[in-house]
């Protein structure tokens, strides 16, 4: 099995890759790989409409939406990690995530995903709602803890301290391995849920 883990923060080495750290120490005790991609430094543009993507396969602009299309396809399991900016997640890596799940024709559907957010103090709830987003709208179930995916710190280092935090991502963590591998299980034995043809009903008519 394998789970895609998106950074993104600016920091390499800051509090939301010490709280994706967390998660894939548990990943790996669980024999799940794990690929970490740090996306929140890169030059991501916003959607722009245009519809290449519904002719092309993928998003018209090659940068590095279309490289983690590729590990997302492949993927059992994303997790989403965001710094918080004004109660909001990075918007490098809101450009990234509204590209990539509008631009990929893969099915997400029982794709398990979990949102982390790291704050110094405050925004946390709606910064996690708002990623969470990307995963409802997908047909993909998400995974819990025992709080919100949340960490604190300010300076890098300091989640270190959050042990609460820090705990809080080892039970998402195991909480997401077992959902990954009882839903292959279940796929195994049911196959996936039974689709309709998607029905879309505009407000002006």
């Amino acid at each position: 099995m394998k789970v895609l883990m998106l950074n993104g923060s600016p920091k390499a080495n800051g509090n939301t890759a010490r709280a994706l750290r967390e998660m894939q120490a548990v990943f790996e005790a669980e024999g799940i790989e794990v690929e970490i991609m740090h996306v929140g430094n890169k030059v991501i543009r916003g959607c722009i409409g245009c519809g290449q993507c519904a002719k092309l396969g993928k998003c018209v602009f090659e940068d590095a939406v279309n490289e983690a299309a590729a590990k997302f396809e492949e993927a059992d399991g994303l997790v989403v990690g965001s710094p918080v900016y004004y109660a909001q997640a990075n918007a490098t890596l809101v450009a990234l995530l509204t590209r990539l799940f509008y631009s990929t024709p893969f099915s997400k559907q029982m794709k398990v995903g979990a949102a982390v957010v790291a704050a110094r103090r405050g925004g946390l709830s709606s910064t996690f709602d708002e990623l969470n987003k990307f995963f409802t709208i997908s047909g993909m179930p998400v995974a819990s803890s025992q709080y919100w995916n949340s960490i604190h710190g300010r300076a890098p280092g300091e989640a270190e301290k959050d042990e609460e935090g820090l705990q809080t991502m080892r039970v998402l963590a195991r909480n997401m391995a077992f959902l990954m591998k009882s839903i292959a299980l279940g796929k195994e034995k049911y196959g996936l849920p039974e689709g309709e043809k998607r029905v879309y009903t505009h407000f002006i008519r």
